[in-house]
């Protein structure tokens, strides 16, 4: 059995996995929702009239909400606990997807597509504050990568699956579908999330609530580690969450669906190596040596993708899964800036870091956007911006800069030794 700290509100094995595979859920649906734009690029940019820069501003209102609600997510969970948070945000996020699909201008679709990132922000940390009441710490950086991989599992099923069923309802079907499977998620994570004990609360509540937050922010480490983090998840938030399907179509020939099938091999590196990745750094007892080796790996592979692009599709999608594969380390990193704080400030700390990391989303998808635009030499089809190769070439290379951002936060970043050193 999985007991709660205290000899109250026994927690079952049963219920503990219940609990913690319907957070997980709620994790992948928000990857749905994360990646959704990226095969819609054409429809939405005709609907709404809009170009590269606009488009990337309207898909990052998510990261933008995301990110910013990040730091009172922590808050509320280290007090409140994840079952009734997760569970209204859920129901939130249906009414803000049904906006998004009844939109009939940028402004309203962007409003929509903000309160959807401000939602399901809880999934991530709520879903990782039940692997920590609930589970042994020994077991919590593999269910990171777990996390992780249900996550990616929804971005991979929001790539090429979900073009063909927009190709039969239309974009605005699939956000009404999304509406209703939030709606679902909202019940089930209502009913079946076990509660925390009375113990687990006071535990909780002990301190301020700001003195979570001025312990992480002051914890150089932490920042490192969000640096880490926003390197690491650019390119699979910046390129494969928007402009590698757009990028794969126009430049290099390839339909709507086959460029959304190769991008999402970048999500199946992703999903396939996170759990690897935290069981290795576990069982090797270091944290830091994988995240090294993960970067090391994002910035040769990205930059042979998009400077020499092999014509082999085989190759190409090697290639991306690789590129994954780096990204995957980052998840290492949630490992990392817990042990470099306190429990009691545990799920602000990681907070901040997502906050970082989905904040690479909101930063590079409008400035990859904004660099297309920017040199942009005017060709239209259809009523569509067409951007050329070079012109991808340059916008996607900002991608490596933050990678090797990344890189640099691995070498600076103290070795925890898989132990709580916060």
């Amino acid at each position: 059995m999985l007991a709660s700290t205290a000899n109250q509100n026994p927690v079952t094995r049963r219920s503990a996995i219940i609990g913690f595979s319907l957070g997980t859920l709620f994790f992948g649906y928000a990857f749905i929702q994360r990646v959704a734009p990226s095969i819609m690029t054409n429809e939405l940019m005709r609907d709404f009239a809009v170009g590269g820069t606009a488009l990337g501003s309207l898909s990052a209102f998510y990261f933008y909400a995301y990110a910013s609600i990040q730091l009172p997510v922590g808050i509320l969970t280290d007090r409140y606990g994840p079952r009734k948070l997760m569970s209204f945000a859920a129901a939130l996020c249906a009414i803000a997807s049904l906006g998004f699909a009844l939109s009939d201008s940028l402004i309203t679709a962007s409003i929509g597509r903000g309160f959807i990132g401000a939602t399901v922000a809880f999934a991530f940390v709520g879903t990782l504050a039940i692997a920590g009441h609930w589970f042994k710490p020994a077991q919590y950086a593999m269910l990171a990568g777990i996390l992780q991989t249900v996550g990616m599992t929804g971005a991979i099923f929001g790539q090429a699956p979900l073009r063909y069923v927009v190709e039969s309802v239309g974009w605005r079907g699939i956000m009404g579908l999304l509406a209703m499977i939030a709606l679902a998620l909202s019940v089930l994570l209502f009913m079946l999330v076990p509660q925390r004990s009375q113990a687990q609360r006071k535990v909780e509540a002990r301190s301020g609530v700001l003195d979570g937050v001025r312990l992480a922010a002051s914890n150089p480490q932490t920042w490192l580690c969000a640096l880490i983090g926003f390197g690491l998840a650019s390119i699979m938030l910046g390129f494969g969450a928007l402009w590698a399907v757009p990028w794969l179509n126009t430049v290099h020939g390839y339909s709507t669906t086959e460029a959304a099938g190769i991008a999402s091999m970048l999500f199946v590196g992703w999903a396939v190596f996170s759990p690897l990745m935290g069981w290795m750094s576990d069982r090797m007892g270091r944290r830091n040596p994988i995240m090294i080796l993960g970067s090391i790996i994002c910035l040769i592979t990205f930059a042979v993708i998009i400077f020499i692009t092999p014509t082999n599709t085989a190759i190409l999608m090697t290639l991306i899964f690789i590129t994954g594969l780096g990204g995957s380390t980052m998840t290492i990193c949630f490992s990392s800036v817990k042990e470099h704080n306190s429990l009691d400030c545990s799920s602000t700390a990681l907070s901040l870091m997502n906050m970082c990391v989905v904040g690479s989303g909101a930063v590079m998808q409008p400035l990859i956007g904004g660099l297309l635009d920017w040199n942009w030499d005017g060709t239209v089809i259809d009523g569509v911006r067409v951007y050329s190769a070079v012109t991808y070439t340059i916008a996607l290379s900002s991608l490596l800069v933050v990678t090797a951002g990344a890189l640099i936060g691995t070498l600076l970043l103290r070795e925890t030794r898989c132990k709580q050193v916060g």
